[in-house]
């Protein structure tokens, strides 16, 4: 029913405790767990090994001669999904709520008007210290335009569950999907649009999302990091069909949040260039 799809590089000291929120899952009905393990240069292999021998029916671990690259170990690890359902949780993430995947399942199945069901997660440092709390949890629904202008506070990709469509398998095999550098937004921003569909979030934490300086997002310097998303905007203008009303949203986020970047970056015309694309 759930494919639980997880990719790992150099979690050594994080992944026990993600593969135990993974095989504490209490459900009534079947679950995989797809592992993608990117030729890590400390002991997460082994770690791994030793789950893959305890679960042999539950875990199924991909690895590879050499070290692969984020993207591609998504898609491989996607490729090789069954499940109706697909959950996803990075090696330096856990889960907390062992009735997680029965919750949002049971939502999904009862609710065709959805594509995606999360769910609030705690934000903590790598000395477990907590950053970010939502101590009043309440019902949220996202829309294409919500992840489209970022307007989306609680949407963690630890925390999703989304339907393995055969629309939505499509996306695994696309150019689009290796260029990005955050695969995460284009699977939340490509279920929408192909199925027209929303993403429902329940008011309950359970999950823990991990900052620390190995990861890959929150080791990137601020100008990188800021390269990375407008690569990725560049890419979002472009794959996807927009509304006049959508094409406006798109210019004012742009505007508001890449406009003077991409004009000290590159140069005042590519960023006139990037308006017209928009418009």
């Amino acid at each position: 029913m759930v494919s639980v799809c997880c990719l790992t590089y150099n979690h050594e000291k994080y992944i026990a405790q993600a593969v135990e929120g993974f095989v504490m899952q209490q459900t009534n009905f079947p679950i995989e767990i797809i592992i993608g393990e990117d030729c890590s240069t400390d002991r997460t292999r082994q770690i791994l090994d030793g789950y893959a021998s305890r679960y042999p029916d539950k875990i199924r671990l991909i690895t590879s001669p050499s070290n692969v690259g984020a993207n591609n170990n998504a898609v491989r690890v996607f490729k090789a999904v069954r499940g109706k359902y697909i959950a996803i949780c990075d090696g330096d993430d856990y889960w907390t709520d062992p009735l997680k995947l029965q919750k949002q399942v049971d939502f999904l199945e009862q609710n065709e008007a959805f594509v995606m069901c999360g769910h609030y997660s705690k934000k903590i440092s790598e000395n477990n210290e907590i950053h970010y709390m939502n101590f009043n949890p309440t019902p949220l629904i996202y829309s294409f335009n919500d992840v489209m202008t970022e307007n989306k506070t609680e949407i963690s990709t630890l925390t999703i569950v989304f339907r393995n469509s055969a629309e939505i398998k499509k996306m695994y095999t696309a150019d689009w999907f290796l260029k990005c550098n955050a695969p995460d937004r284009f699977i939340k921003l490509y279920t929408t649009f192909v199925s027209g569909k929303g993403i429902y979030i329940l008011p309950e934490t359970m999950s823990c999302y991990r900052m620390h300086p190995g990861g890959i997002w929150s080791s990137l310097k601020p100008r990188s990091l800021k390269q990375k998303e407008l690569h990725d905007l560049h890419l979002i203008i472009k794959i996807f069909k927009y509304s006049w009303n959508q094409r406006i949203k798109l210019f004012a986020l742009y505007i508001k949040k890449y406009f003077l970047f991409e004009v000290k970056e590159r140069s005042l015309q590519g960023a006139l260039g990037t308006m017209r694309t928009i418009l």
